[in-house]
């Protein structure tokens, strides 16, 4: 497995259908809401096997806070530590930003995931995309 990091212009030929595939058609969230301007500032993920794309997420950066969003990795390569490696490397990347705390809105069913690899919850479960999420924090 390979993870790249890399800007919208170069991520989105690949991200695009992944992130389609995984939130649009799996998980039923409205193509209008898929789509938004800060995937052109964002650092993106890239996960590869075999040079086949089956994972990507993004960093947003905002002075001295990210939030980490869109992680989606294929049904069929869950479970492999596509999604760990991906987080892995956009904490990594944060870092190297200066970045004091990064936080995310995990689908409920993930937060246990999150927790793992050091996110903290913070705060009450909420709806968005029509699906229960809780807002994570990490500090670095």
């Amino acid at each position: 497995m390979k993870i790249l990091l890399l800007d919208w212009s170069a991520a989105q030929i690949f991200a695009k259908p992944l992130r389609y595939r995984v939130f649009v058609v799996e998980q039923a969230v409205p193509e209008e809401m898929e789509w938004d301007e800060y995937d052109q500032d964002a650092i993106h993920a890239l996960a590869l096997i075999n040079d086949q794309a089956v994972g990507t997420a993004r960093l947003i950066l905002n002075d001295q806070k990210a939030k980490i969003g869109r992680m989606a990795v294929l049904e069929e390569q869950r479970s492999q530590g596509i999604g760990s490696a991906m987080l892995d490397a956009l904490v990594q990347e944060a870092r190297q930003q200066q970045i004091k705390l990064i936080e995310l809105h995990a689908q409920v069913h993930a937060e246990q995931f999150y927790a793992k690899l050091g996110f903290v919850a913070a705060g009450e479960v909420f709806s968005e995309a029509g699906m229960d999420h809780i807002k994570m924090q990490k500090v670095l």
